[in-house]
């Protein structure tokens, strides 16, 4: 099977942007978050995503926001699903990797959770973007405001080249300078700071994001082009 049927695949399933990435180059990663580490026949990651409706960034009320990032990483983990039947059905083996929670690996102290996989990571490892101050990953067409999903398949695919594409001027500080918690510093963000305002807990047990201020204050958030 070649990567451009597998594209092809995930274009007619609605995704946006699709790449692939060898397993080594997810040698550096923490042990027991590599693909071989959650599926040990893995010999290619399919990376894929879908872009996050942007007119909810101009509301003043955080619910819109919240509730369309709820939607697309659905709509995510739908279409990783059934790229994984399809798969399955051609006789190759593929694990789906949930866009979002639920996760295993949690610092009490620090608030500090960690993917069973880095999604950011693996869309940079597959050509799709490169990694801003913010953390998050930025598409040269579609900004940050893409949802990401992976599976992780028993076949060597072609890999795409790694992305030269960068979002961040030197002297460009604005998402750091501008977060209300002081949560980032350039390459990682402190969750701690972060989840007071970014996964806020209402009485009612819902969770709302209240704060995207790092995301749409990046001069890139919808590519590079707007």
């Amino acid at each position: 099977m070649e990567a451009s049927q597998i594209k092809d695949m995930v274009r007619d399933l609605g995704g946006d942007l699709c790449g692939i990435a060898s397993l080594d180059r997810f040698n550096g990663a923490p042990l027991g978050h590599n693909p071989s580490d959650i599926y040990t026949e893995c010999k290619s990651v399919i990376v894929f995503a879908k872009r996050v409706p942007s007119g909810s960034i101009n509301a003043d009320n955080c619910i819109p926001y919240s509730h369309v990032n709820d939607v697309i990483n659905k709509l995510v983990d739908i279409l990783g699903a059934e790229l994984c039947l399809i798969l399955e059905d051609l006789g190759v083996g593929a694990v789906l990797i949930p866009s979002d929670d639920p996760s295993e690996y949690w610092e009490a102290d620090n608030q500090y959770a960690r993917g069973i996989l880095s999604l950011r990571h693996a869309a940079y490892f597959a050509g799709l973007g490169n990694m801003g101050k913010n953390t998050l990953l930025v598409n040269e067409k579609y900004g940050n405001m893409i949802q990401i999903g992976a599976v992780l398949v028993d076949i060597e695919l072609e890999s795409d080249p790694i992305s030269t594409y960068n979002p961040c001027l030197a002297e460009c500080d604005l998402c750091i300078d501008s977060c209300p918690q002081e949560a980032l510093e350039g390459t990682t963000v402190n969750q701690k700071q972060c989840r007071p305002l970014s996964n806020f807990v209402t009485e009612r047990g819902f969770v709302l994001k209240k704060c995207n201020t790092c995301r749409v204050i990046c001069p890139h958030v919808l590519g590079s082009k707007k």
